[in-house]
């Protein structure tokens, strides 16, 4: 079954989003309005994930799980609670997505013949470089 990208809005009904009172600048602003906005997927409940998907979620995103192991996500830069929503939402399915990335497997291959003969050369005229430079044991400068 193909899945919708990731988005805020497509794990909204899997999303609690909380209000608080920020740090930062603001002046006033900041003592009297909840700025900072804090969101908590349940990603466990949430059937757009495989039980993989949930296992590498829970495995790259450990620090950033609340007690109750769903996945938080804190944004309180901006003055405004709007702005701060949109950017909590982004940061959310950018951790989503790098989580959920699996890296290709990376199969070794043999240096070729010819790749071979030119790396042995080179060690052998850096060797005869190197040996030219110590000289024959004559005195050193003046």
């Amino acid at each position: 079954m193909a899945h919708p990208p990731l988005s805020a809005d497509v794990l909204a009904p899997w999303l609690e989003e909380r209000f608080d009172r920020a740090a930062g600048p603001g002046g006033q602003n900041v003592n009297k309005l909840s700025t900072r906005v804090t969101l908590l997927l349940d990603f466990q409940a949430c059937p757009l994930f495989s039980p993989t998907q949930r296992a590498r979620i829970a495995q790259h995103l450990a620090t950033r799980l609340s007690h109750d192991g769903r996945l938080r996500v804190v944004a309180q830069e901006s003055r405004t609670q709007r702005v701060n929503r949109r950017t909590a939402g982004e940061r959310l399915v950018a951790l989503l997505t790098a989580a959920l990335h699996v890296p290709r497997v990376r199969r070794p291959t043999r240096p070729t013949a010819g790749a071979q003969r030119r790396r042995l050369a080179a060690k052998r005229r850096r060797g005869a470089t190197k040996r030219d430079r110590r000289g024959g044991g004559e005195e050193g400068p003046e």
